[in-house]
């Protein structure tokens, strides 16, 4: 091989999903961006083909008994590939960890935290291991490190103003004249005619929180030995000292009213044991720290000055530094993983990397523009460009111009999607790109223009005094009948705002965000939007049969792969393979249905067809209007059974938004529905979005895409900033008022 080829990953014959035997030469150690319609095939080929080979060969070193714990990554479609290094994969896969994940552990700032508290805190007590509440030694002893603790409702739990015999005891098992409710009765020296009220402290003490205790009892004239214990404490340690998970659901459902989570008395929350908390620097603890915002705790850690502590200081503020750099400054360490946004996610994972000391490693990214204000981008593109320097190969898949601007060399894959895309329609330099007249560059090119005629409310909903997380006591009036549109830094509350607070106010609302829907093999875009049920019925009237024939979930299944299309064979300590069924040869039914024909084509066939396709073939009226809200979400290109596991965020938020395209008299609540999509299925976007306006419903949108906040009716602007220093509304009004308003950062983006 020549020496400048190995300057290149070289793919040839690539065929991964839609792709039409693609080469490639991608530059190494450059920034190469992937651009192109949803659909057209980029990410086929960097994840499909060059992500996918690299983790599957990284794997092969592995013995057999680890690899049987890892994913298994099929061989992609493809003749060759050359060059590869080791990829690291950023994508925007929600950072999940349950209560014990937080930022701080994620990015391993904790454990340097808890390091410098252990050489620098005053008392000393002790190592790190003891400022961790995930380790026995560090955790508060009452919550075991959860910071939260399940307790009695005591409220709903006993009626003090009434008697024993009045029942008193509302919780489930103390009915009146009930087993449990006797046992009290006859074995505590309690007037079952006195209202608890009139209970002493001690009687009520005794009633409630006795510890359990052997009395002796009559029961048919035989005296028995019988464990009594107070109310309050039998109940504790039966629910909510066990977990209430094992229970029958009958019980949950009995149990649940009485009780609730609270912050535990003991830590505060902070998690920590009293000795942990005890140890403080400069004034502080490590909980007080933890839960200070990234920026003001990088102020906090250069003052600390004592010299064993040096080193331990300089690597804790690279680390902060990085968060703020990448402008998640308005974060606490504190935070649970689990509560941050995809675009958040993805950006602690950038930091993870940055602090890494690898180099020559191809990392490959996700749309990480995604949940970024254009103010924020530009530190984005920093953090690329540091990537590539450390000498690494950058490899991002992006839709946001200000992003593409950044790019050494630039794949445009297209034209369009589906069938009609997979191959490469530009390759060079960004300022080429503008010239290409593909659909990217002569998008690239368009101005912004200011929407100017907006349409007149018919209404409004008001938000009154919200203060949730970090809401400055906001109120604000969102105008119904019309486009609204939420925009503003990232952390500046604009989810807080509306997911949270005005959502609880109008539970009725239609929501399309981009959580992923359905996640079964089993489910398909036919199934999710209700198309399936009409194919079956015009399949079962078109040849006189029962429609369940047409489900490979019921009749029509085949035996074999009991209708999954794939039989997976378990080879005893290696992974299972999964493998076509070679009955129905992956067509997922009974050979006899397959002889079932609807205007010349099987059940199978249709679930082949692309939306495109199928809109051409169904005459019928209801499956038709489906077919066509799914073409106008843009979603041309997938098949009518694709299983729903395999679509991307934004494809599942389209997906969402054309199950529900035809409700009237609603509000519709978007978040970042220009997730994954490209400058020129915005357009189609907007015609949705005013079509359902002009319906008469009410649509709310939270975007940072500057298309869609120049063609808002109202546009209700939050900050100034992210984090403390956000929650306030900056601006209120239309986009032609907000490019005039000084203090909105959104403005003069706009402008």
């Amino acid at each position: 091989m020549s020496e400048s080829n190995r300057e290149y990953i070289v793919i040839s014959g690539a065929r991964e999903n839609n792709l039409q035997n693609v080469s490639l030469r991608i530059p190494k150690r450059k920034i190469t961006i992937f651009t192109g319609v949803s659909g057209s095939g980029k990410s086929s080929i960097v994840f499909d083909t060059i992500a996918a080979e690299s983790t599957r060969l990284l794997n092969e070193n592995f013995s057999m008994f680890v690899r049987s714990f890892l994913p298994r990554v099929p061989q992609p479609d493809t003749d060759a590939i050359e060059n590869l290094s080791m990829a690291v994969i950023v994508d925007q896969k929600r950072l999940g960890g349950g209560s014990h994940s937080t930022m701080g552990t994620i990015t391993d700032i904790s454990p340097i935290l808890r390091l410098l508290f252990s050489r620098a805190g005053q008392p000393y007590v002790g190592e790190s291991n003891m400022f961790s509440f995930n380790d026995p030694q560090g955790m508060c002893p009452e919550c075991n490190g959860i910071g939260r603790k399940l307790n009695v409702d005591m409220d709903k739990a006993v009626d003090l103003s009434k008697s024993l015999n009045e029942g008193a005891i509302k919780l489930p098992d103390y009915k009146v004249d009930g087993w449990d409710w006797s046992l009290v009765v006859q074995a505590g020296p309690f007037d079952p005619d006195k209202k608890l009220s009139h209970y002493s402290d001690e009687e009520l003490e005794k009633l409630l929180y006795s510890k359990a205790k052997k009395v002796k009892m009559d029961f048919a004239g035989k005296a028995t030995n019988v464990t009594v214990e107070g109310v309050i404490e039998k109940f504790t340690n039966k629910y909510i000292k066990q977990d209430l998970k094992t229970k029958s659901e009958r019980t949950q459902k009995a149990v649940a009213p009485f009780i609730t989570e609270g912050t535990c008395s003991t830590c505060h929350g902070s998690r920590l044991s009293q000795a942990a908390l005890s140890c403080k620097m400069n004034g502080f603890n490590i909980a007080e720290m933890s839960s200070m915002e990234v920026g003001q705790l990088i102020r906090i850690i250069h003052e600390v000055d004592i010299a064993v502590a040096a080193p331990i200081v300089k690597s804790l503020s690279e680390r902060l530094q990085h968060l703020v750099d990448i402008g998640l400054d308005y974060l606490t360490l504190d935070r649970e993983t689990d509560t941050l946004s995809g675009g958040e996610s993805q950006r602690v994972k950038m930091v993870k990397h940055l602090s890494g000391s690898l180099v020559d490693v191809t990392y490959i990214f996700d749309e990480p523009s995604v949940g970024l204000h254009p103010r924020d981008v530009h530190r984005l593109n920093e953090l690329l460009q540091k990537l590539r320097d450390k000498g690494n190969t950058v490899i991002v898949v992006e839709h946001d111009p200000d992003v593409i601007k950044v790019a050494d060399h630039i794949v445009d894959v297209g034209p369009h999607a589906g069938s009609h895309g997979g191959t490469i329609v530009y390759e060079g330099s960004f300022q080429g790109l503008l010239e290409s007249g593909t659909l990217t560059g002569t998008h690239m090119k368009r101005p912004l223009e200011l929407k100017h005629d907006t349409r007149q409310p018919s209404g409004k909903l008001s938000i009154k005094n919200a203060t949730l997380h970090n809401l400055q006591d906001v109120n604000v009036t969102i105008p119904t009948g019309v486009l609204t549109v939420v925009t503003g830094v990232a952390g500046s509350g604009k989810s807080t705002l509306i997911n949270d607070v005005f959502l609880s106010q109008n539970p009725g609302a239609i929501v399309i965000d981009q959580s992923a829907v359905g996640v079964s093999t089993r489910s398909n875009p036919a199934t999710y939007t209700g198309i399936m049920d009409d194919v079956r019925k015009a399949f079962a009237s078109a040849n006189k049969v029962n429609k369940g024939l047409f489900s490979f979930n019921s009749k029509g299944a085949c035996e074999n792969c009991q209708g999954l299309g794939v039989v997976y064979t378990d080879l005893a300590f290696l992974e299972s393979v999964k493998l076509p069924c070679e009955v129905c040869r992956g067509r997922r039914f009974k050979e006899e249905v397959l002889a079932y024909k609807l205007n010349g084509k099987s059940i199978a066939e249709v679930l082949e067809m692309t939306v495109e396709r199928a809109l051409e073939f169904f005459e019928q009226k209801e499956i038709v209007r489906k077919l066509q809200a799914m073409s106008d979400v843009g979603l041309d290109y997938i098949t009518l059974g694709q299983p729903l596991s395999t679509l991307s965020g934004g494809e599942c938020q389209r997906i969402k938004l054309a199950s529900e395209l035809h409700k009237q008299g609603s509000i519709y609540v978007m978040d970042e529905p220009t997730t994954g999509l490209h400058m020129s299925d915005i357009g189609l976007l907007l015609t949705i979005m005013n079509r359902l306006v002009d319906a008469g419903n009410t649509v709310i949108v939270i975007e940072h895409n500057l298309d869609v906040i120049s063609q808002a009716d109202w546009i209700i602007d939050m900050g100034p900033d992210g984090g403390s220093n956000g929650g306030e509304v900056v601006f209120e009004g239309t986009p032609s008022q907000i490019i005039h308003a000084e203090q909105s950062i959104t403005g003069k983006y706009l402008a």
